[in-house]
């Protein structure tokens, strides 16, 4: 891994501060870890030869009182840095995905599933992972550009052989620890690897958790995720062990390196060739040259997983811009949707999957039939400019999407029906009364501020749709995608909905895929979808 990463500063900018302030600390540190070493060589000295110890004690206290400050602030700046860095990879990440096409997805593979994986391990593990990079292991690499040269400078004013052992010595650390390092490398990746794997199927597992019990294949699953953990354990203990191997090294070597200038002044100041002070100063000196360089490589370990993590995180923010708006001409306020030649074929497909569609949809409904993989929802999400078409120009205004499975989220009704802005209570409850849910909201003990679970547990498949459709009549969107309201829902229901979806169509362009023969006689018109031909 870099030992920096200047990346980090541009994609989360709020770092740039607190990473100058823990410079500007880690100089002021040390600073005073030198200034220690002579105020106590000097206080040992006054001890040993009976001299004032006034002057000497106030100023190894006041010095060890400055570096217990200067670490609060280093460890608090740093703690802030890390929380900030996470924060801000989040949003940055959300704000990418958000605008990048379906089928633009930098892990996507068959479907979405892939790329959910991925960008759940992202946005958790990875992001949580890169606090210990820049919270402990960025302050260490300030420490180490900054004691050592100034502990070495200060030795070859005072005892220049010191300095020159300590010379010859220190660069030995960093080229242990380069190679550790590039050793330790490959491991740090296959066990990130093996986290993501990890969190990819428990994430798989939970989704298809209803499906996995019905059939009795949920038993199985429990032993593939004990086998993915086992893979991400072992690949643990083996950093962990090598970890602890580089750490032995450098420390090693470290205290062999002071020993040899310990032994150095020993025997200069029995021979009386040197000057006690010179001589404590010296010892005092030479570990502080080390130690800066040995904390590093302890750190480095600790935010292995972060660098790795943050070098994807990284990879998916330096991917090409694109604009937020796949479609031809763009969002607007126009109501009339219009597919001229339309064709696309989903990424890794033999075949395309719409070809040539055309297709002009002004005020009034428009339903989408056709059989299952003949790519109805494709052509909504094409409308909606969230996939780009290989050939052919989409041209629409601003739409309101309700998908197959509308996001509900935990929360109470109104922030579910208010997503896409506030709204005036009368206005919430109009839209309520035209779906046919206010008289079952009303009766709810907390109303509007009743809460539901994810995906609106709680709440039956009826009552699901109404909720989404109560959300399109809230929209200003003149533009309305309905991909398979209807489905799951029993057809006292059906008829209900097909109203509402009638009504908004009255004054919107409202494009429905649907299998429901009531809403097709609804339609002002019917576009029929055919089966793609398979390339084999």
């Amino acid at each position: 891994m870099r030992p920096f990463d200047p990346r980090i500063l541009r994609v989360a900018p709020a770092t740039r501060r607190p990473v100058a302030t823990l410079a500007v600390v880690g100089v002021a540190q040390g600073v005073a870890t030198i200034a220690t070493a002579f105020a106590l060589a000097a206080l040992v000295v006054a001890v040993v030869r009976g001299s004032d110890l006034v002057g000497p004690a106030l100023w190894t206290g006041a010095l060890f009182a400055a570096r217990g400050l200067l670490g609060a602030v280093s460890e608090t700046v740093a703690a802030r840095a890390g929380a900030l860095v996470a924060t801000q990879l989040r949003e940055q990440l959300i704000g990418v995905w958000s605008r990048r096409p379906a089928d633009g997805r930098r892990h996507g593979g068959e479907g979405d599933a892939p790329f959910a994986a991925t960008a759940l391990t992202l946005a958790t593990q990875g992001t949580s992972a890169v606090e210990p990079y820049v919270a402990r292991y960025l302050p260490a690499l300030v420490s180490a550009a900054v004691v050592p040269p100034l502990a070495i400078a200060c030795l070859l004013v005072v005892d220049w052989p010191s300095a020159v052992i300590v010379v010859l010595t220190v660069p030995l650390l960093p080229l242990f620890a380069a190679l550790i390092g590039a050793t330790t490398q490959e491991d740090t990746e296959r066990r990130w690897g093996a986290l993501r794997d990890l969190s990819g199927h428990f994430l798989d597992v939970v989704r298809g958790l209803p499906t996995l019990v019905a059939y009795g294949r949920a038993e199985r699953q429990v032993t593939t995720i004990g086998e993915v953990s086992q893979r991400h354990r072992r690949a643990t203990m083996r950093t962990l062990r090598l970890a602890f191997m580089s750490a032995a090294a450098l420390e090693l070597l470290a205290t062999i390196s002071v020993a040899i200038v310990a032994v150095a002044v020993g025997l200069r100041l029995t021979h009386g060739s040197i000057d006690l002070l010179v001589g404590l100063t010296a010892i005092l000196l030479a570990p502080e040259a080390y130690w800066p360089i040995r904390r590093v490589g302890t750190e480095y370990h600790s935010a292995a997983d972060g660098a790795a993590a943050l070098d994807d995180i990284l990879a998916e923010l330096d991917e090409p811009h694109l604009p937020r708006d796949m479609r031809t001409g763009g969002g607007g306020a126009g109501q009339v949707v219009t597919l001229a030649g339309v064709t696309y074929t989903h990424p890794g497909a033999k075949g395309a999957t719409l070809t040539d569609v055309d297709l002009t949809a002004g005020p009034g409904l428009t339903v989408v039939t056709g059989a299952s993989g003949c790519g109805k929802t494709t052509l909504l999400e094409l409308v909606a400019g969230i996939r780009r078409p290989d050939r052919g120009e989409v041209r629409a205004g601003d739409v309101h999407l309700v998908t197959q499975r509308p996001f509900l989220g935990a929360g109470t009704l109104r922030a579910n029906l208010t997503i896409g802005g506030p709204q005036e209570s009368v206005d919430v409850w109009r839209a309520l009364h035209e779906v046919g849910l206010d008289e079952l909201v009303a009766a709810l003990p907390e109303g509007l501020e009743t809460r539901i679970g994810d995906d609106g547990f709680g709440l039956s498949a009826g009552q699901r749709a109404r909720l989404v459709l109560a959300r399109a009549l809230l929209s200003n969107a003149p533009v309305v995608l309905l991909d398979e309201v209807t489905a799951h829902v029993d057809p006292g229901s059906v008829d209900a909905i097909g109203a509402v979806i009638e009504q908004l169509a009255a004054t919107r362009t409202v494009i429905a895929v649907t299998h429901q023969p009531d809403l097709v006689a609804r339609a002002d018109e019917h576009l029929a979808l055919t089966q793609p031909e398979v390339v084999r």
